[in-house]
């Protein structure tokens, strides 16, 4: 991958399970793209889902990564810590009429889904029934909705572009405002069982904060892009240069997930493998 005279890239786990091949694949991508020209690898705990994060899961998340040989500056970022920048990001969309507070339930959704909606091309998106408190005060009990349509409007005199450099996505993108508004509709800004921010929100908050720019990532989460490109916009954010990487499957072609145990990194460590036994395993 082609860098840059700087380039600073990120590892920005969750620690709601152990790390698995796939993680181990990211990590060391985004370690060898900085370390080829002298850049700067940073590492991010996101730990904004209190019911699901722990402590064992955060310290296993060092333990795996120094094991792969990777470095990082201390302190870390800590999602939990920069509630406070989150909601003043939040409050500002609200006040410019681009967010709006929800009171829908999952059961509340599902039913909307499911009965007749004339006219609705993507039944599986938020129908929009809480649209209407756009401008009104969240309570406590809300979760906090992006507006697509205000949002798209506000920005329809400028086209929005981000650069990819993946193997299989290289190019200049340009935001297809049709297709995020059908993909993806009223995404959630805040979730109203966390009480912070959602994934989409506070990814491109922290990743202007430490001035990332190359975000190395897995392609499934290439069809976020788009979302990420418009948040920048909206909060005057700076665009890092994108590289979605290939995804670490299981034998089935399954993506992996936290809860294959028999792909964590600690399990191939106690087996005694190497970390460039490792790297071998993984392809690198």
């Amino acid at each position: 991958m082609a860098g840059a005279a700087k380039l600073i890239t990120r590892f920005a786990p969750s620690p709601t399970g152990p790390l698995h091949l796939g993680h181990a694949y990211s990590a060391l991508t985004a370690w060898d793209s900085a370390l080829a020209v002298g850049g700067a690898f940073l590492l991010r705990i996101e730990d904004n889902d209190t019911q699901r994060c722990r402590p064992a899961y955060e310290q296993a998340v060092y333990d795996d990564l120094a094991w792969l040989g990777l470095r990082w500056p201390s302190p870390v970022m800590r999602l939990s810590d920069r509630k406070t920048i989150y909601d003043q990001a939040i409050a500002a969309l609200l006040a410019r009429g681009l967010a709006y507070p929800c009171s829908c339930t999952r059961r509340d959704i599902q039913t909307a889904l499911s009965a007749p909606q004339e006219g609705v091309s993507a039944p599986h998106l938020y129908p929009g029934t809480c649209r209407h408190r756009t401008g009104q005060t969240p309570t406590v009990e809300d979760a906090i909705r992006l507006n697509m349509a205000a949002a798209l409007e506000q920005l329809s005199s400028q086209p929005l572009q981000w650069r990819e450099t993946g193997p299989d996505h290289a190019g200049l993108y340009t935001l297809a405002p049709d297709i995020l508004a059908r993909n993806h509709g009223d995404i959630i800004l805040m979730r109203r069982d966390i009480r912070t921010a959602a994934y989409h929100l506070s990814v491109v908050i922290d990743d202007a904060a430490q001035n990332i720019t190359h975000v190395i990532r897995g392609q499934d989460l290439i069809d976020a892009t788009a979302i990420h490109r418009l948040l920048q916009a909206l909060l005057d954010l700076p665009t890092p240069i994108y590289h979605h990487h290939r995804l670490i499957r299981d034998a089935q072609g399954k993506r992996l997930a936290k809860r294959d145990d028999a792909k964590a990194i600690s399990t191939y460590r106690a087996a005694g493998m190497t970390p460039q036994q490792m790297r071998h395993h993984l392809g690198l």
